[in-house]
């Protein structure tokens, strides 16, 4: 019998995670950090959307015409749901990548996403996947390509693969996969514990193997368990990629583009002194033992001169999307945790308090008695998005057109919470994308939909939801016991929500 699954775990559905590195919106202010003409992005495409959660969320609170599939049916049915809930248009499928990329009826893009994809499929399915770069990214379109990589994964590398045959060979048989991970990583415990070379060797692996034990064994099992499994260097995903005529733009991942946290003074001068990029790229990796790339590749690179480049960047709008008092002033990169300096961003902070819309224009001068140049600003900014604290934001005219759609994929969201936390974003038209909205948040939404006007009436909503299916405030490990508790607790949190996170919802246009 034909395996559909190709070796990838498909007896458990994937988390409802929502990535903000596949927000086409997100690349325009890397790319013009890196001096690279950013594209227009009309059509776009996500390859293996898990639940789909990013492509609807992208979809729904932009005027971008998206397309994407998974193989997994049951995945591609509740994306489609929520395809069908927003009516923005997404063209969902379940196709595997052969199936899919030889359709007939598929435009060409400007914008490609695949994340966590390429590490996890067979040679067979990547030359498939560049074939489709290669025919249908436009000129000027721009790939996303998240991927794990070496040196970061090497001594990762042989416990993975006993991992994986500890499940294979050592389960009983019609065990579940959730079921074969606690085995295996609970075998893992008991032969480190034997102290073996390699683990003298590879020290490190200990605390991986004890991180792992915390994360959702649904995430560990299509992170870990599926029959291909690859680190890929740089250089060879440069290879791959080279028949498709792209050319690599800037990392995805906007911490790594502020040296002063990755690298030392020494690194940044030994890196200066290679004149090819690519390589550059490579000896980076070593230098911050780099084990996830989150890369943008163009078809057709094109600089900008400064003078475009600064006028670009003056004219990109953000806003401040988290609550300062809940924001702290530390970055932790490859050289460790970092001061974030408070002459610099209290200022800028100052500007963006308000959670308005802001060009970055205005922010510089605003921010000129201070003394903050443009470079200060961007690098900060770059800092503060890599938080989650600051976005980018649409066109008016983009947000007009997509507030409708959100409204409505974002209602069902906050109906889905009712009975599940699995789900922790809504979507929205300033920012074209997801923002992460827990789910009592979600419920103090929904009270106030629901014409409940205080925050008091808010919790009383939540906890008649809550206690019609058993369910309590959980606080410091242990359930509330009693109604009044709980209703207690919930005032609290509501009230809380009002003064702090309401506004910047209102602001999102969210609430």
């Amino acid at each position: 019998m034909t395996d559909w699954t190709s070796g990838y775990v498909a007896d458990i559905g994937y988390t409802f995670g929502y990535y903000h590195e596949l927000n086409p919106l997100r690349l325009r202010l890397a790319f013009l950090n890196a001096g690279v003409t950013p594209p227009e992005t009309n059509v776009a495409c996500e390859l293996g959307f898990g639940q789909g959660m990013s492509i609807n969320l992208h979809a729904a609170a932009s005027v971008t015409q998206w397309y994407g599939t998974d193989f997994n049916p049951s995945q591609a049915a509740f994306a489609q749901e929520l395809a069908l809930v927003s009516n923005a248009g997404a063209q969902i499928f379940d196709e595997g990548f052969a199936e899919f990329c030889n359709r007939k009826d598929l435009p060409e893009f400007d914008y490609i996403g695949l994340h966590g994809i390429w590490s996890w499929i067979s040679d067979e399915n990547r030359s498939i996947i560049v074939d489709f770069f290669r025919r249908k990214l436009k000129v000027g379109g721009v790939l996303y390509l998240s991927y794990n990589t070496q040196p970061g994964w090497a001594s990762m590398v042989p416990m993975r693969h006993l991992l994986t045959e500890h499940a294979e060979v050592m389960a009983a048989p019609g065990r579940g996969i959730i079921s074969r991970v606690d085995a295996a990583m609970e075998f893992a415990e008991k032969l480190l514990a034997t102290n073996p070379l390699y683990l003298r060797a590879n020290p490190q692996v200990a605390q991986r193997i004890k991180s792992m034990k915390a994360q959702d064994r649904s995430y560990l099992a299509h992170e870990y368990f599926n029959r291909d499994w690859h680190p890929m260097p740089f250089a060879e995903m440069a290879e791959w990629l080279a028949p498709a005529k792209l050319n690599f733009a800037c990392s995805g991942h906007y911490l790594s583009h502020v040296n002063g946290v990755n690298l030392t003074g020494d690194q940044q001068a030994f890196l200066n002194d290679i004149p090819d990029p690519m390589f550059r790229e490579t000896v980076r990796d070593f230098m911050v033992n780099q084990q996830f790339r989150r890369d943008y590749w163009v078809r057709g690179l094109r600089r900008l001169s400064n003078v475009e480049r600064i006028e670009a960047i003056r004219r990109q709008k953000v806003i401040l999307i988290l609550a300062r008092t809940a924001l702290s002033l530390t970055a932790v990169g490859a050289l460790g945790e970092a001061k974030m300096h408070d002459n610099i961003y209290s200022p800028i902070l100052d500007v963006l308090t308000d959670h308005r819309v802001h060009t970055i224009g205005h922010i510089e001068q605003a921010v000129a008695k201070d003394c903050l140049k443009l470079a200060h600003i961007l690098e900060a900014l770059m800092l503060l998005i890599d938080k989650g604290a600051v976005a980018a934001v649409q066109e008016d005219q983009v947000i007009e057109n997509a507030k409708l759609q959100t409204d409505r994929l974002n209602l069902h969201l906050m109906n889905k919470c009712k009975g599940s936390s699995d789900i922790s974003y809504l979507a929205s038209p300033v920012t074209g994308g997801g923002v992460g909205v827990a789910r009592s948040e979600q419920l103090f939404l929904l009270a106030a939909l629901n014409g409940r006007k205080q925050p008091s009436e808010w919790a009383q909503f939540v906890w008649e939801i809550f206690a019609a299916q058993g369910q309590s405030i959980v606080v410091d490990g242990k359930a509330l016991p009693t109604a009044e508790a709980n209703i207690a607790k919930l005032t609290k949190d509501a009230t809380a929500f009002a003064l702090q996170q309401l506004p910047i919802l209102k602001s999102l246009q969210i609430a």
